[in-house]
């Protein structure tokens, strides 16, 4: 490459990164035009001094080639994430005869996250997941916790969350010391949220993650109608959520996804309380399958600047987007 065309791309980028922070300190984030850029140059955002663990995010993602996932999480500014495999496919009763498979989203599963994690160890790192009542799922998910996966999930499956299947895999979490992710749907994924506080209690030991629609609707105490998994409006305190975070220490909250997204920014004035009262169990993830990592399109880059927004003090926005994973997930 010569001296020149390298000066020229070094500007571009950082003209680019300066536009950006100055956007961020406005409240919002423009798309970048990819193709000011030249092609062989990666637009990075990450920030060493303000890192972002994503807790929440797949491979293969509805179509989205693995190769447009680092720079998706670099333009976020996120410097490492978690990846959540697929159990495998199967036509079973618990992946809804095959219209679960792939977390419904076409996600591939241990061994493809396992290997890309490998491959860019400096950013990513694998969980482990396997449908949980297919014979030989212990197993498979002890396979790659013994390679050193920090978490199981993301538990997505047409199971009772109380089932003798779920309780195998959450007494495999206790024996390794690991957090287990769970996608909450009414009447189709982890069913009987209203009974999960007696899995707290009897698995005191195991960090539990609460992620999707039915564990952010619940955090208003008005959400009666369980069937409306994105309800809309101003929030009252005091919602299934928000008492499971206060009363049981082992109960986490994953902000990914538009669920999660609509929960911070339906009743801003709820969202600063909530905040702030569970400022150490609430998690940064993205779960988004653009391939941008930034605009209206992103819900990963719109879930930072909510947070970002809300958060009562940087502190507590730094625990949020940081400091919380690194603790739970027992990342250096």
């Amino acid at each position: 490459m010569l001296k020149k065309e390298y000066s020229r791309r070094e500007f571009i980028i950082k003209n680019s990164l300066a536009g950006l922070g100055a956007a961020l300190t406005m409240g919002y984030v423009p798309s970048l035009i990819a193709n000011t850029l030249d092609q062989n140059a990666v637009l990075d955002l990450r920030n060493a001094a303000e890192p972002i663990i994503d807790i929440h995010q797949h491979t293969d993602y509805s179509g989205r080639s693995n190769d447009l996932l680092i720079p998706h999480q670099r333009a976020m500014g996120v410097t490492k994430t978690i990846l959540l495999p697929a159990g495998r496919p199967l036509s079973y009763g618990s992946t809804y005869y095959g219209y679960s498979n792939g977390l419904q989203a076409k996600a591939t599963g241990n061994e493809v996250c396992y290997q890309f994690a490998k491959a860019h160890s400096d950013e990513f790192i694998f969980g482990a997941n396997e449908v949980p009542d297919m014979p030989g799922a212990l197993q498979e998910i002890e396979k790659y916790l013994k390679l050193g996966a920090p978490v199981i999930g993301e538990l997505k499956f047409g199971l009772d969350c109380d089932s003798p299947a779920m309780q195998s895999i959450y007494e495999l979490a206790t024996s390794y010391n690991v957090p287990v992710l769970m996608h909450w749907q009414h009447n189709m994924y982890n069913r009987g949220i209203e009974r999960f506080h007696t899995m707290l209690k009897k698995y005191p030991k195991v960090n539990f993650i609460g992620h999707a629609q039915t564990w952010w609707a619940d955090i208003d105490k008005n959400h009666i109608d369980q069937n409306i998994l994105y309800p809309k409006g101003n929030v009252s305190r005091g919602g299934l959520t928000d008492r499971l975070l206060t009363e049981y220490p082992n109960m986490f909250g994953d902000f990914s996804a538009g669920s999660g997204l609509g929960s911070l920014t339906r009743d801003e004035d709820h969202a600063r309380g909530f905040l702030e009262r569970h400022q150490d169990k609430l998690l940064f993830g993205s779960d988004c399958s653009d391939s941008e990592g930034t605009g209206k399109s992103c819900l990963g880059a719109n879930i930072i600047l909510a947070i970002r927004k809300l958060a009562p003090n940087k502190a507590i926005e730094r625990k949020i987007l940081y400091g919380n994973a690194q603790k739970l997930f027992k990342l250096s």
